[in-house]
């Protein structure tokens, strides 16, 4: 657990990361090459175009940075992680929770995001 809970640190860390040539190697280290990410608003697929989808969201949200708000959940190779993204002053702007699964190395290989919390059942 501690490698995967390092692995979903580091994909945060590349969410953090403005400068583009340490995103792109910190998004290298924890990404399989033909991986996905997938949030409402965004898509972004292979280590390229995650880098272009993170650089997207620092420009909606300058100054803004993701944290772990959860411990890693995993069974067999699926995760999921709630997260926030902390605005600048300290309130979260937005909190979520990300499922992912991952390759038999251990890289992420899809990661699909969701904003908020899970909708209450209409029942």
């Amino acid at each position: 657990m501690s490698d995967l809970t390092s692995t979903i640190d580091t994909y945060f860390s590349a969410w953090n990361e403005t400068d583009a040539d340490q995103r792109a190697a910190l998004i290298e280290q924890v990404w399989a090459p033909e991986g996905q990410l997938i949030d409402p608003p965004l898509t972004g697929k292979g280590h390229q175009g995650i880098s272009e989808m993170i650089a997207t969201a620092h420009g909606q949200f300058p100054g803004c940075r993701f944290r772990r708000a959860s411990a890693v959940d995993t069974h067999h190779d699926y995760l999921r992680v709630a997260w926030e993204l902390v605005a600048p002053d300290g309130t979260v702007a937005v909190a979520g929770t990300d499922v992912g699964a991952i390759d038999q190395q251990g890289r992420l290989v899809r990661m699909v995001g969701f904003f908020g919390p899970i909708p209450a059942s209409q029942d």
